[in-house]
């Protein structure tokens, strides 16, 4: 994010870029939640592409051609969505094929319906109210306290290190410059600063809880450094966005997804069962587990998050196309594995594949900023995900 913010002469933490980035890699970040439960367990997802474009199809039907009410349509296309998954984990579970191949058949079965389902042909506009979901953004409540303008220094960049449409390096011109910034919408940026202070007091718990219980720990100044970079990135980011609209309705959803599988990996029974069986699936089925119906279960969980995918992707482009979702599911593992989850399974953590959806966010939108080639990015963005691949790997023999 740093090299991109110099090359592309700060436009890339522009509020309206920030925001931008949030919209684009939303539905990445929504299924790499699933797809990072399913490859820990030990399988693979390449179907959830098609289910985004099918399910998209299906809430466009439902809703502009039926006229159905957009809160029903949504509770039914998540209900499809979870069927599609439990048909494609009850083969794996229960018939033990290969996920590679259930979920490969499913992503051709899924892409045809897609286009049986849409005739070929786009279908739109969406009702405004359910476009809220994806384009809206959550209404300043505080709104009686705003705007704040004010004015500071600011460094502006007006060359870059490297120009690779060019391959020459360049001098780099820095000067500095009298910026505004307007708050205009004060509740996401209180809203951010609460958010950093409550992530920073639920680390304090868990190192004094660990203390307490004897658990070694990181150096104090280590803690306090690290939890300081945090909380800045989150107000910055809170920042930006308020100078702009505020927070997207689709980032709330998605932090809320975030927070909920977070407590699930790490706190549940059945997050901890799903590591154990991925590390060792024997010894957890030989230890009275029933790892079929995790399986199962995971699965099934996966198609309601690329069913929630679906939709946001059909709201934001205001259509049901028969070409959407092409090449997500390669985003979406490509996050999880970039972020840290390991190829063998039983290995990976959801802010992780969080963290790995929007590196390739930044990638992409990088990239394109700055006007390189798709085949040029397809390149960079495979040569990343064998890097992070081949790091685990190496460590894994390492050890």
């Amino acid at each position: 994010m740093v090299f991109f913010q110099f090359y592309t002469g700060g436009i890339l933490f522009k509020p309206v870029n920030l925001t931008n980035l949030v919209l684009q890699n939303s539905f990445i970040v929504i299924m790499a939640l699933g797809m990072l439960l399913v490859i820990v367990a030990g399988h693979i997802d390449l179907s959830v592409g098609s289910i985004v474009a099918f399910i998209g199809a299906l809430a466009a039907i439902l809703t502009v051609t039926l006229g159905m009410n957009f809160w029903v349509a949504g509770v039914i296309c998540l209900i499809v969505g979870g069927i599609i998954g439990a048909a494609q984990g009850y083969f794996i579970a229960y018939h033990r094929i290969p996920s590679f191949i259930v979920t490969l058949a499913g992503m051709l079965v899924f892409r045809g319906l897609t286009l049986t389902v849409l005739g070929g042909k786009n279908i739109g506009p969406f009702p405004k109210e359910f476009q809220l979901v994806s384009t809206g953004f959550i209404p300043d409540f505080l709104s009686f306290l705003g705007p704040w303008s004010f004015s500071g220094p600011w460094m502006q960049v007006n060359s870059f290190l490297f120009d690779f449409t060019t391959m020459s390096w360049a001098p780099v011109d820095v000067s500095i410059v009298t910026a505004t910034w307007t708050i205009n919408n004060v509740a996401a940026l209180v809203l951010g600063i609460l958010g950093a202070a409550a992530l920073i007091f639920a680390a304090a718990r868990r190192r004094a809880s660990k203390i307490s219980h004897g658990v070694d720990v990181e150096p104090a100044n280590f803690f306090i450094a690290q939890n300081a970079i945090l909380a800045f990135v989150i107000i910055f980011l809170a920042f930006q966005l308020a100078t702009y609209k505020g927070l997207p309705n689709v980032l709330v959803v998605m932090l809320i997804l975030i927070g909920l599988y977070s407590f699930v990996t790490r706190r549940t029974t059945i997050g901890r069962r799903v590591y154990a069986m991925g590390g060792n699936s024997k010894a957890t089925k030989l230890s009275g587990i029933n790892t079929e119906r995790l399986s199962f279960y995971t699965f099934v969980n996966m198609g309601v998050l690329a069913g929630l995918a679906g939709m946001i992707v059909a709201l934001r482009l205001n259509s049901a196309t028969p070409k959407a979702g092409v090449g997500f599911e390669l985003d979406v593992i490509a996050a999880c594995f970039i972020g840290g989850a390991s190829a063998s399974g039983g290995v990976g953590k959801i802010t992780g594949a969080v963290i790995g959806a929007f590196i390739m966010g930044v990638m992409n939108n990088g990239m394109s900023i700055v006007g390189l080639g798709i085949d040029f990015q397809q390149m960079v963005k495979g040569l990343v995900l064998l890097a992070a691949v081949f790091f685990d790997v190496y460590n894994k023999n390492k050890g």
